[in-house]
C-alpha cells in the first residue's frame, strides 16, 4: 500500500466474522470481561445501549483514549448504541492514581475541558440512524444531588471491604501517600454513572480499561443491588510495547489527540517508527483494515522487514482517521523533503515548524556562518570538523550542498524562519532565526 495514492480505510468492521464480540477478541481488546458467553449472544443479537466514559484531566485525549473510542466506534458499526460520557463532575475529582492525590483542577478549566473532550470524541462516532451516538455529561446528574440524598440513595449499596479490595485503591493504601476520602469515592460516582444511564437508556454494557476494572464492575454491582440487574463490562488490555515500556509516552509525553499539542508529523512519526514486534498489534487495534489485510502485511514483516510496509500502512491509515488526509500527506511529504526526496520550499510554516521541532536545533541569522551552525546544532564537534565535512561534499542547506567553507545562511530561510541543516544523508538538525 502506498501511503500518497491509497485513501484510509473506512470505518468497517471486518465481515469475516460471525459477531463484534468474535472480532474484539481477534484485534485483542478483551482483557478481562463479565461472562464472556452472554456478551457474545448479547452482542449478536438486538442493539443494545453501551458507554464508555472520558475524565477531562487534560484538555486533550490521547492514545490511550483512541483504543476506547475505537471500540465504541466498532460496537456502534455493529448496530448498537454508544452513549459518551465526558465526565464533568468525576472530572472534579479524578480516578485514584498509583502513588499520589491528583491535583484538583479548577471547575472552569474542566467545564472548558469538557468541551474539548466532547468534541474530539464527536468526530468518532456517527450521530445519525437509528443506531445514533449520544453525549452526556454525569454533572447533569450528580450537581442536583445532595450529600445526604447521595448517602441514601446510593451510597447504602456499597460495602466498604469490597471497596477497600479494588486494587487502585489497596495500591495507595499501602502507599506511603495513603488515599483520601474524595479519590476513594470515585468508584461510587462512576457506578452511579452507569446505574443512571440504564435507568434513563437501557444501558447493559460498560467498556473501558483493564486498570479501570474496580470501577467498572462498581456499576455493574450496583445496578445488581439496586435493580435486580444483571449488566455486562469489558476491560481492554493496557497497551504496552514488546520491551514492556509504557506505549504511548515519547520522552515522558503523552501522544495527544490535538495536533497542536502532538502535530499530526509528530503523530506520523510516533506510528512510522512501531517496532516489527509491535506493529501487527498496532493494526489490529488501531485500524480497520480487515484479518487478511494484516496477515499479508505480517507476512511482509517477516519476510521484508527492511520495506517497513506494515509501519507505514499504520501510520497512514492511524494518522489520517485522527487528523485526516491533507495532514497526513503533508506529514510524509515534509518526511520526504527533510532527507532530499521532495521540496522543502512547498511546505507550509506549521509543517515545517513540527518537522523542525522533532530535530536538534540552533537560533541563527542571516549572517551565522555554515560552519558556526553545524558546530550549534551538534552535527560536528568543533570547527575544524566542520570545514572538513564541507571540503568533503557532504553538507546540505535545504538539500542544496554547500561547498563554499564561508558560507553563510543568508537568505535561504524557508517559511515561518526556518531551515535544514543535513550532513550526509541522514543527520538531520534544523536551524531557526532568533528571537
Amino acid at each position: 500500500m502506498s501511503e500518497t495514492s491509497a485513501l484510509p480505510r473506512p470505518p468497517q468492521n471486518d465481515p469475516s466474522f460471525d459477531d463484534v464480540w468474535d472480532e474484539l477478541n481477534y484485534r485483542g481488546l478483551v482483557h478481562v470481561s463479565t461472562d464472556a458467553a452472554e456478551l457474545k449472544t448479547l452482542l449478536s443479537g438486538d442493539p443494545i445501549t453501551f458507554y464508555c466514559g472520558f475524565d477531562p484531566t487534560a484538555p486533550s485525549l490521547h492514545l490511550g483514549n483512541l483504543v476506547q473510542i475505537l471500540v465504541m466506534r466498532r460496537l456502534q458499526l455493529a448496530g448498537h448504541k454508544p452513549l459518551g460520557l465526558v465526565g464533568g463532575s468525576t472530572g472534579l475529582i479524578g480516578d485514584p492514581r498509583p502513588t499520589a492525590e491528583r491535583t484538583l483542577n479548577t471547575r472552569e478549566t474542566v467545564a472548558e475541558w469538557v468541551g474539548y473532550l466532547s468534541g474530539q470524541i464527536e468526530r468518532f462516532l456517527s450521530f445519525e440512524g437509528d443506531n445514533a451516538a449520544r453525549m452526556v455529561n454525569n454533572l447533569d446528574w450528580t450537581a442536583p444531588l445532595s450529600a445526604i440524598d447521595f448517602l441514601r440513595e446510593v451510597g447504602k449499596y456499597f460495602r466498604v471491604g469490597t471497596m477497600l479490595k479494588k486494587d487502585a485503591v489497596s495500591a495507595r493504601l499501602n502507599s506511603d501517600a495513603g488515599i483520601s476520602y474524595t479519590e476513594f469515592s470515585y468508584q461510587i460516582l462512576q457506578g452511579m454513572d452507569f446505574l443512571e444511564l440504564y435507568r434513563s437508556y437501557g444501558c447493559v454494557l460498560q467498556t473501558g480499561g483493564s486498570d479501570q476494572w474496580g470501577n467498572l464492575t462498581s456499576g455493574t454491582d450496583l445496578i445488581h443491588r439496586a435493580e435486580g440487574k444483571s449488566v455486562h463490562a469489558i476491560g481492554t488490555p493496557l497497551i504496552t510495547n514488546s520491551d514492556g515500556t509504557k506505549f504511548g509516552k515519547s520522552e515522558g509525553n503523552a501522544i495527544w489527540l490535538d495536533p497542536a499539542l502532538t502535530s499530526p508529523y509528530a503523530f506520523y512519526q510516533f506510528w512510522l517508527n512501531t517496532d516489527d514486534a509491535d506493529v501487527i498489534q498496532r493494526l489490529k487495534i488501531f485500524t480497520f483494515l480487515d484479518r487478511t489485510e494484516i496477515q499479508q502485511l505480517e507476512e511482509a514483516v517477516a519476510s521484508e522487514p527492511f520495506r517497513r510496509e506494515a509501519q507505514r500502512t499504520l501510520a497512514f491509515e492511524v494518522t489520517a482517521l485522527v487528523h485526516g488526509v491533507p495532514a497526513t500527506e503533508s506529514a510524509i511529504a515534509a518526511a520526504g523533503a527533510l532527507f532530499g526526496q521532495g521540496d522543502l520550499t512547498a511546505l507550509d510554516a506549521a509543517t515545517l515548524g513540527a518537522a523542525i521541532s522533532e530535530l536538534p536545533s540552533f537560533a541563527v541569522t542571516p549572517e551565522t556562518s555554515i560552519v558556526e551552525a553545524l558546530v550549534g546544532t551538534e552535527l560536528v564537534k568543533g570547527s575544524g570538523e566542520a570545514r572538513r565535512a564541507l571540503s568533503q561534499g557532504g553538507v546540505y542547506l535545504n538539500n542544496i550542498k554547500v561547498e563554499n567553507p564561508d558560507a553563510v545562511v543568508g537568505d535561504s530561510l524557508l517559511a515561518g524562519g526556518f531551515a535544514v541543516l543535513r550532513r550526509g544523508k541522514k543527520t538531520l538538525a534544523g536551524l531557526t532565526t532568533s528571537a
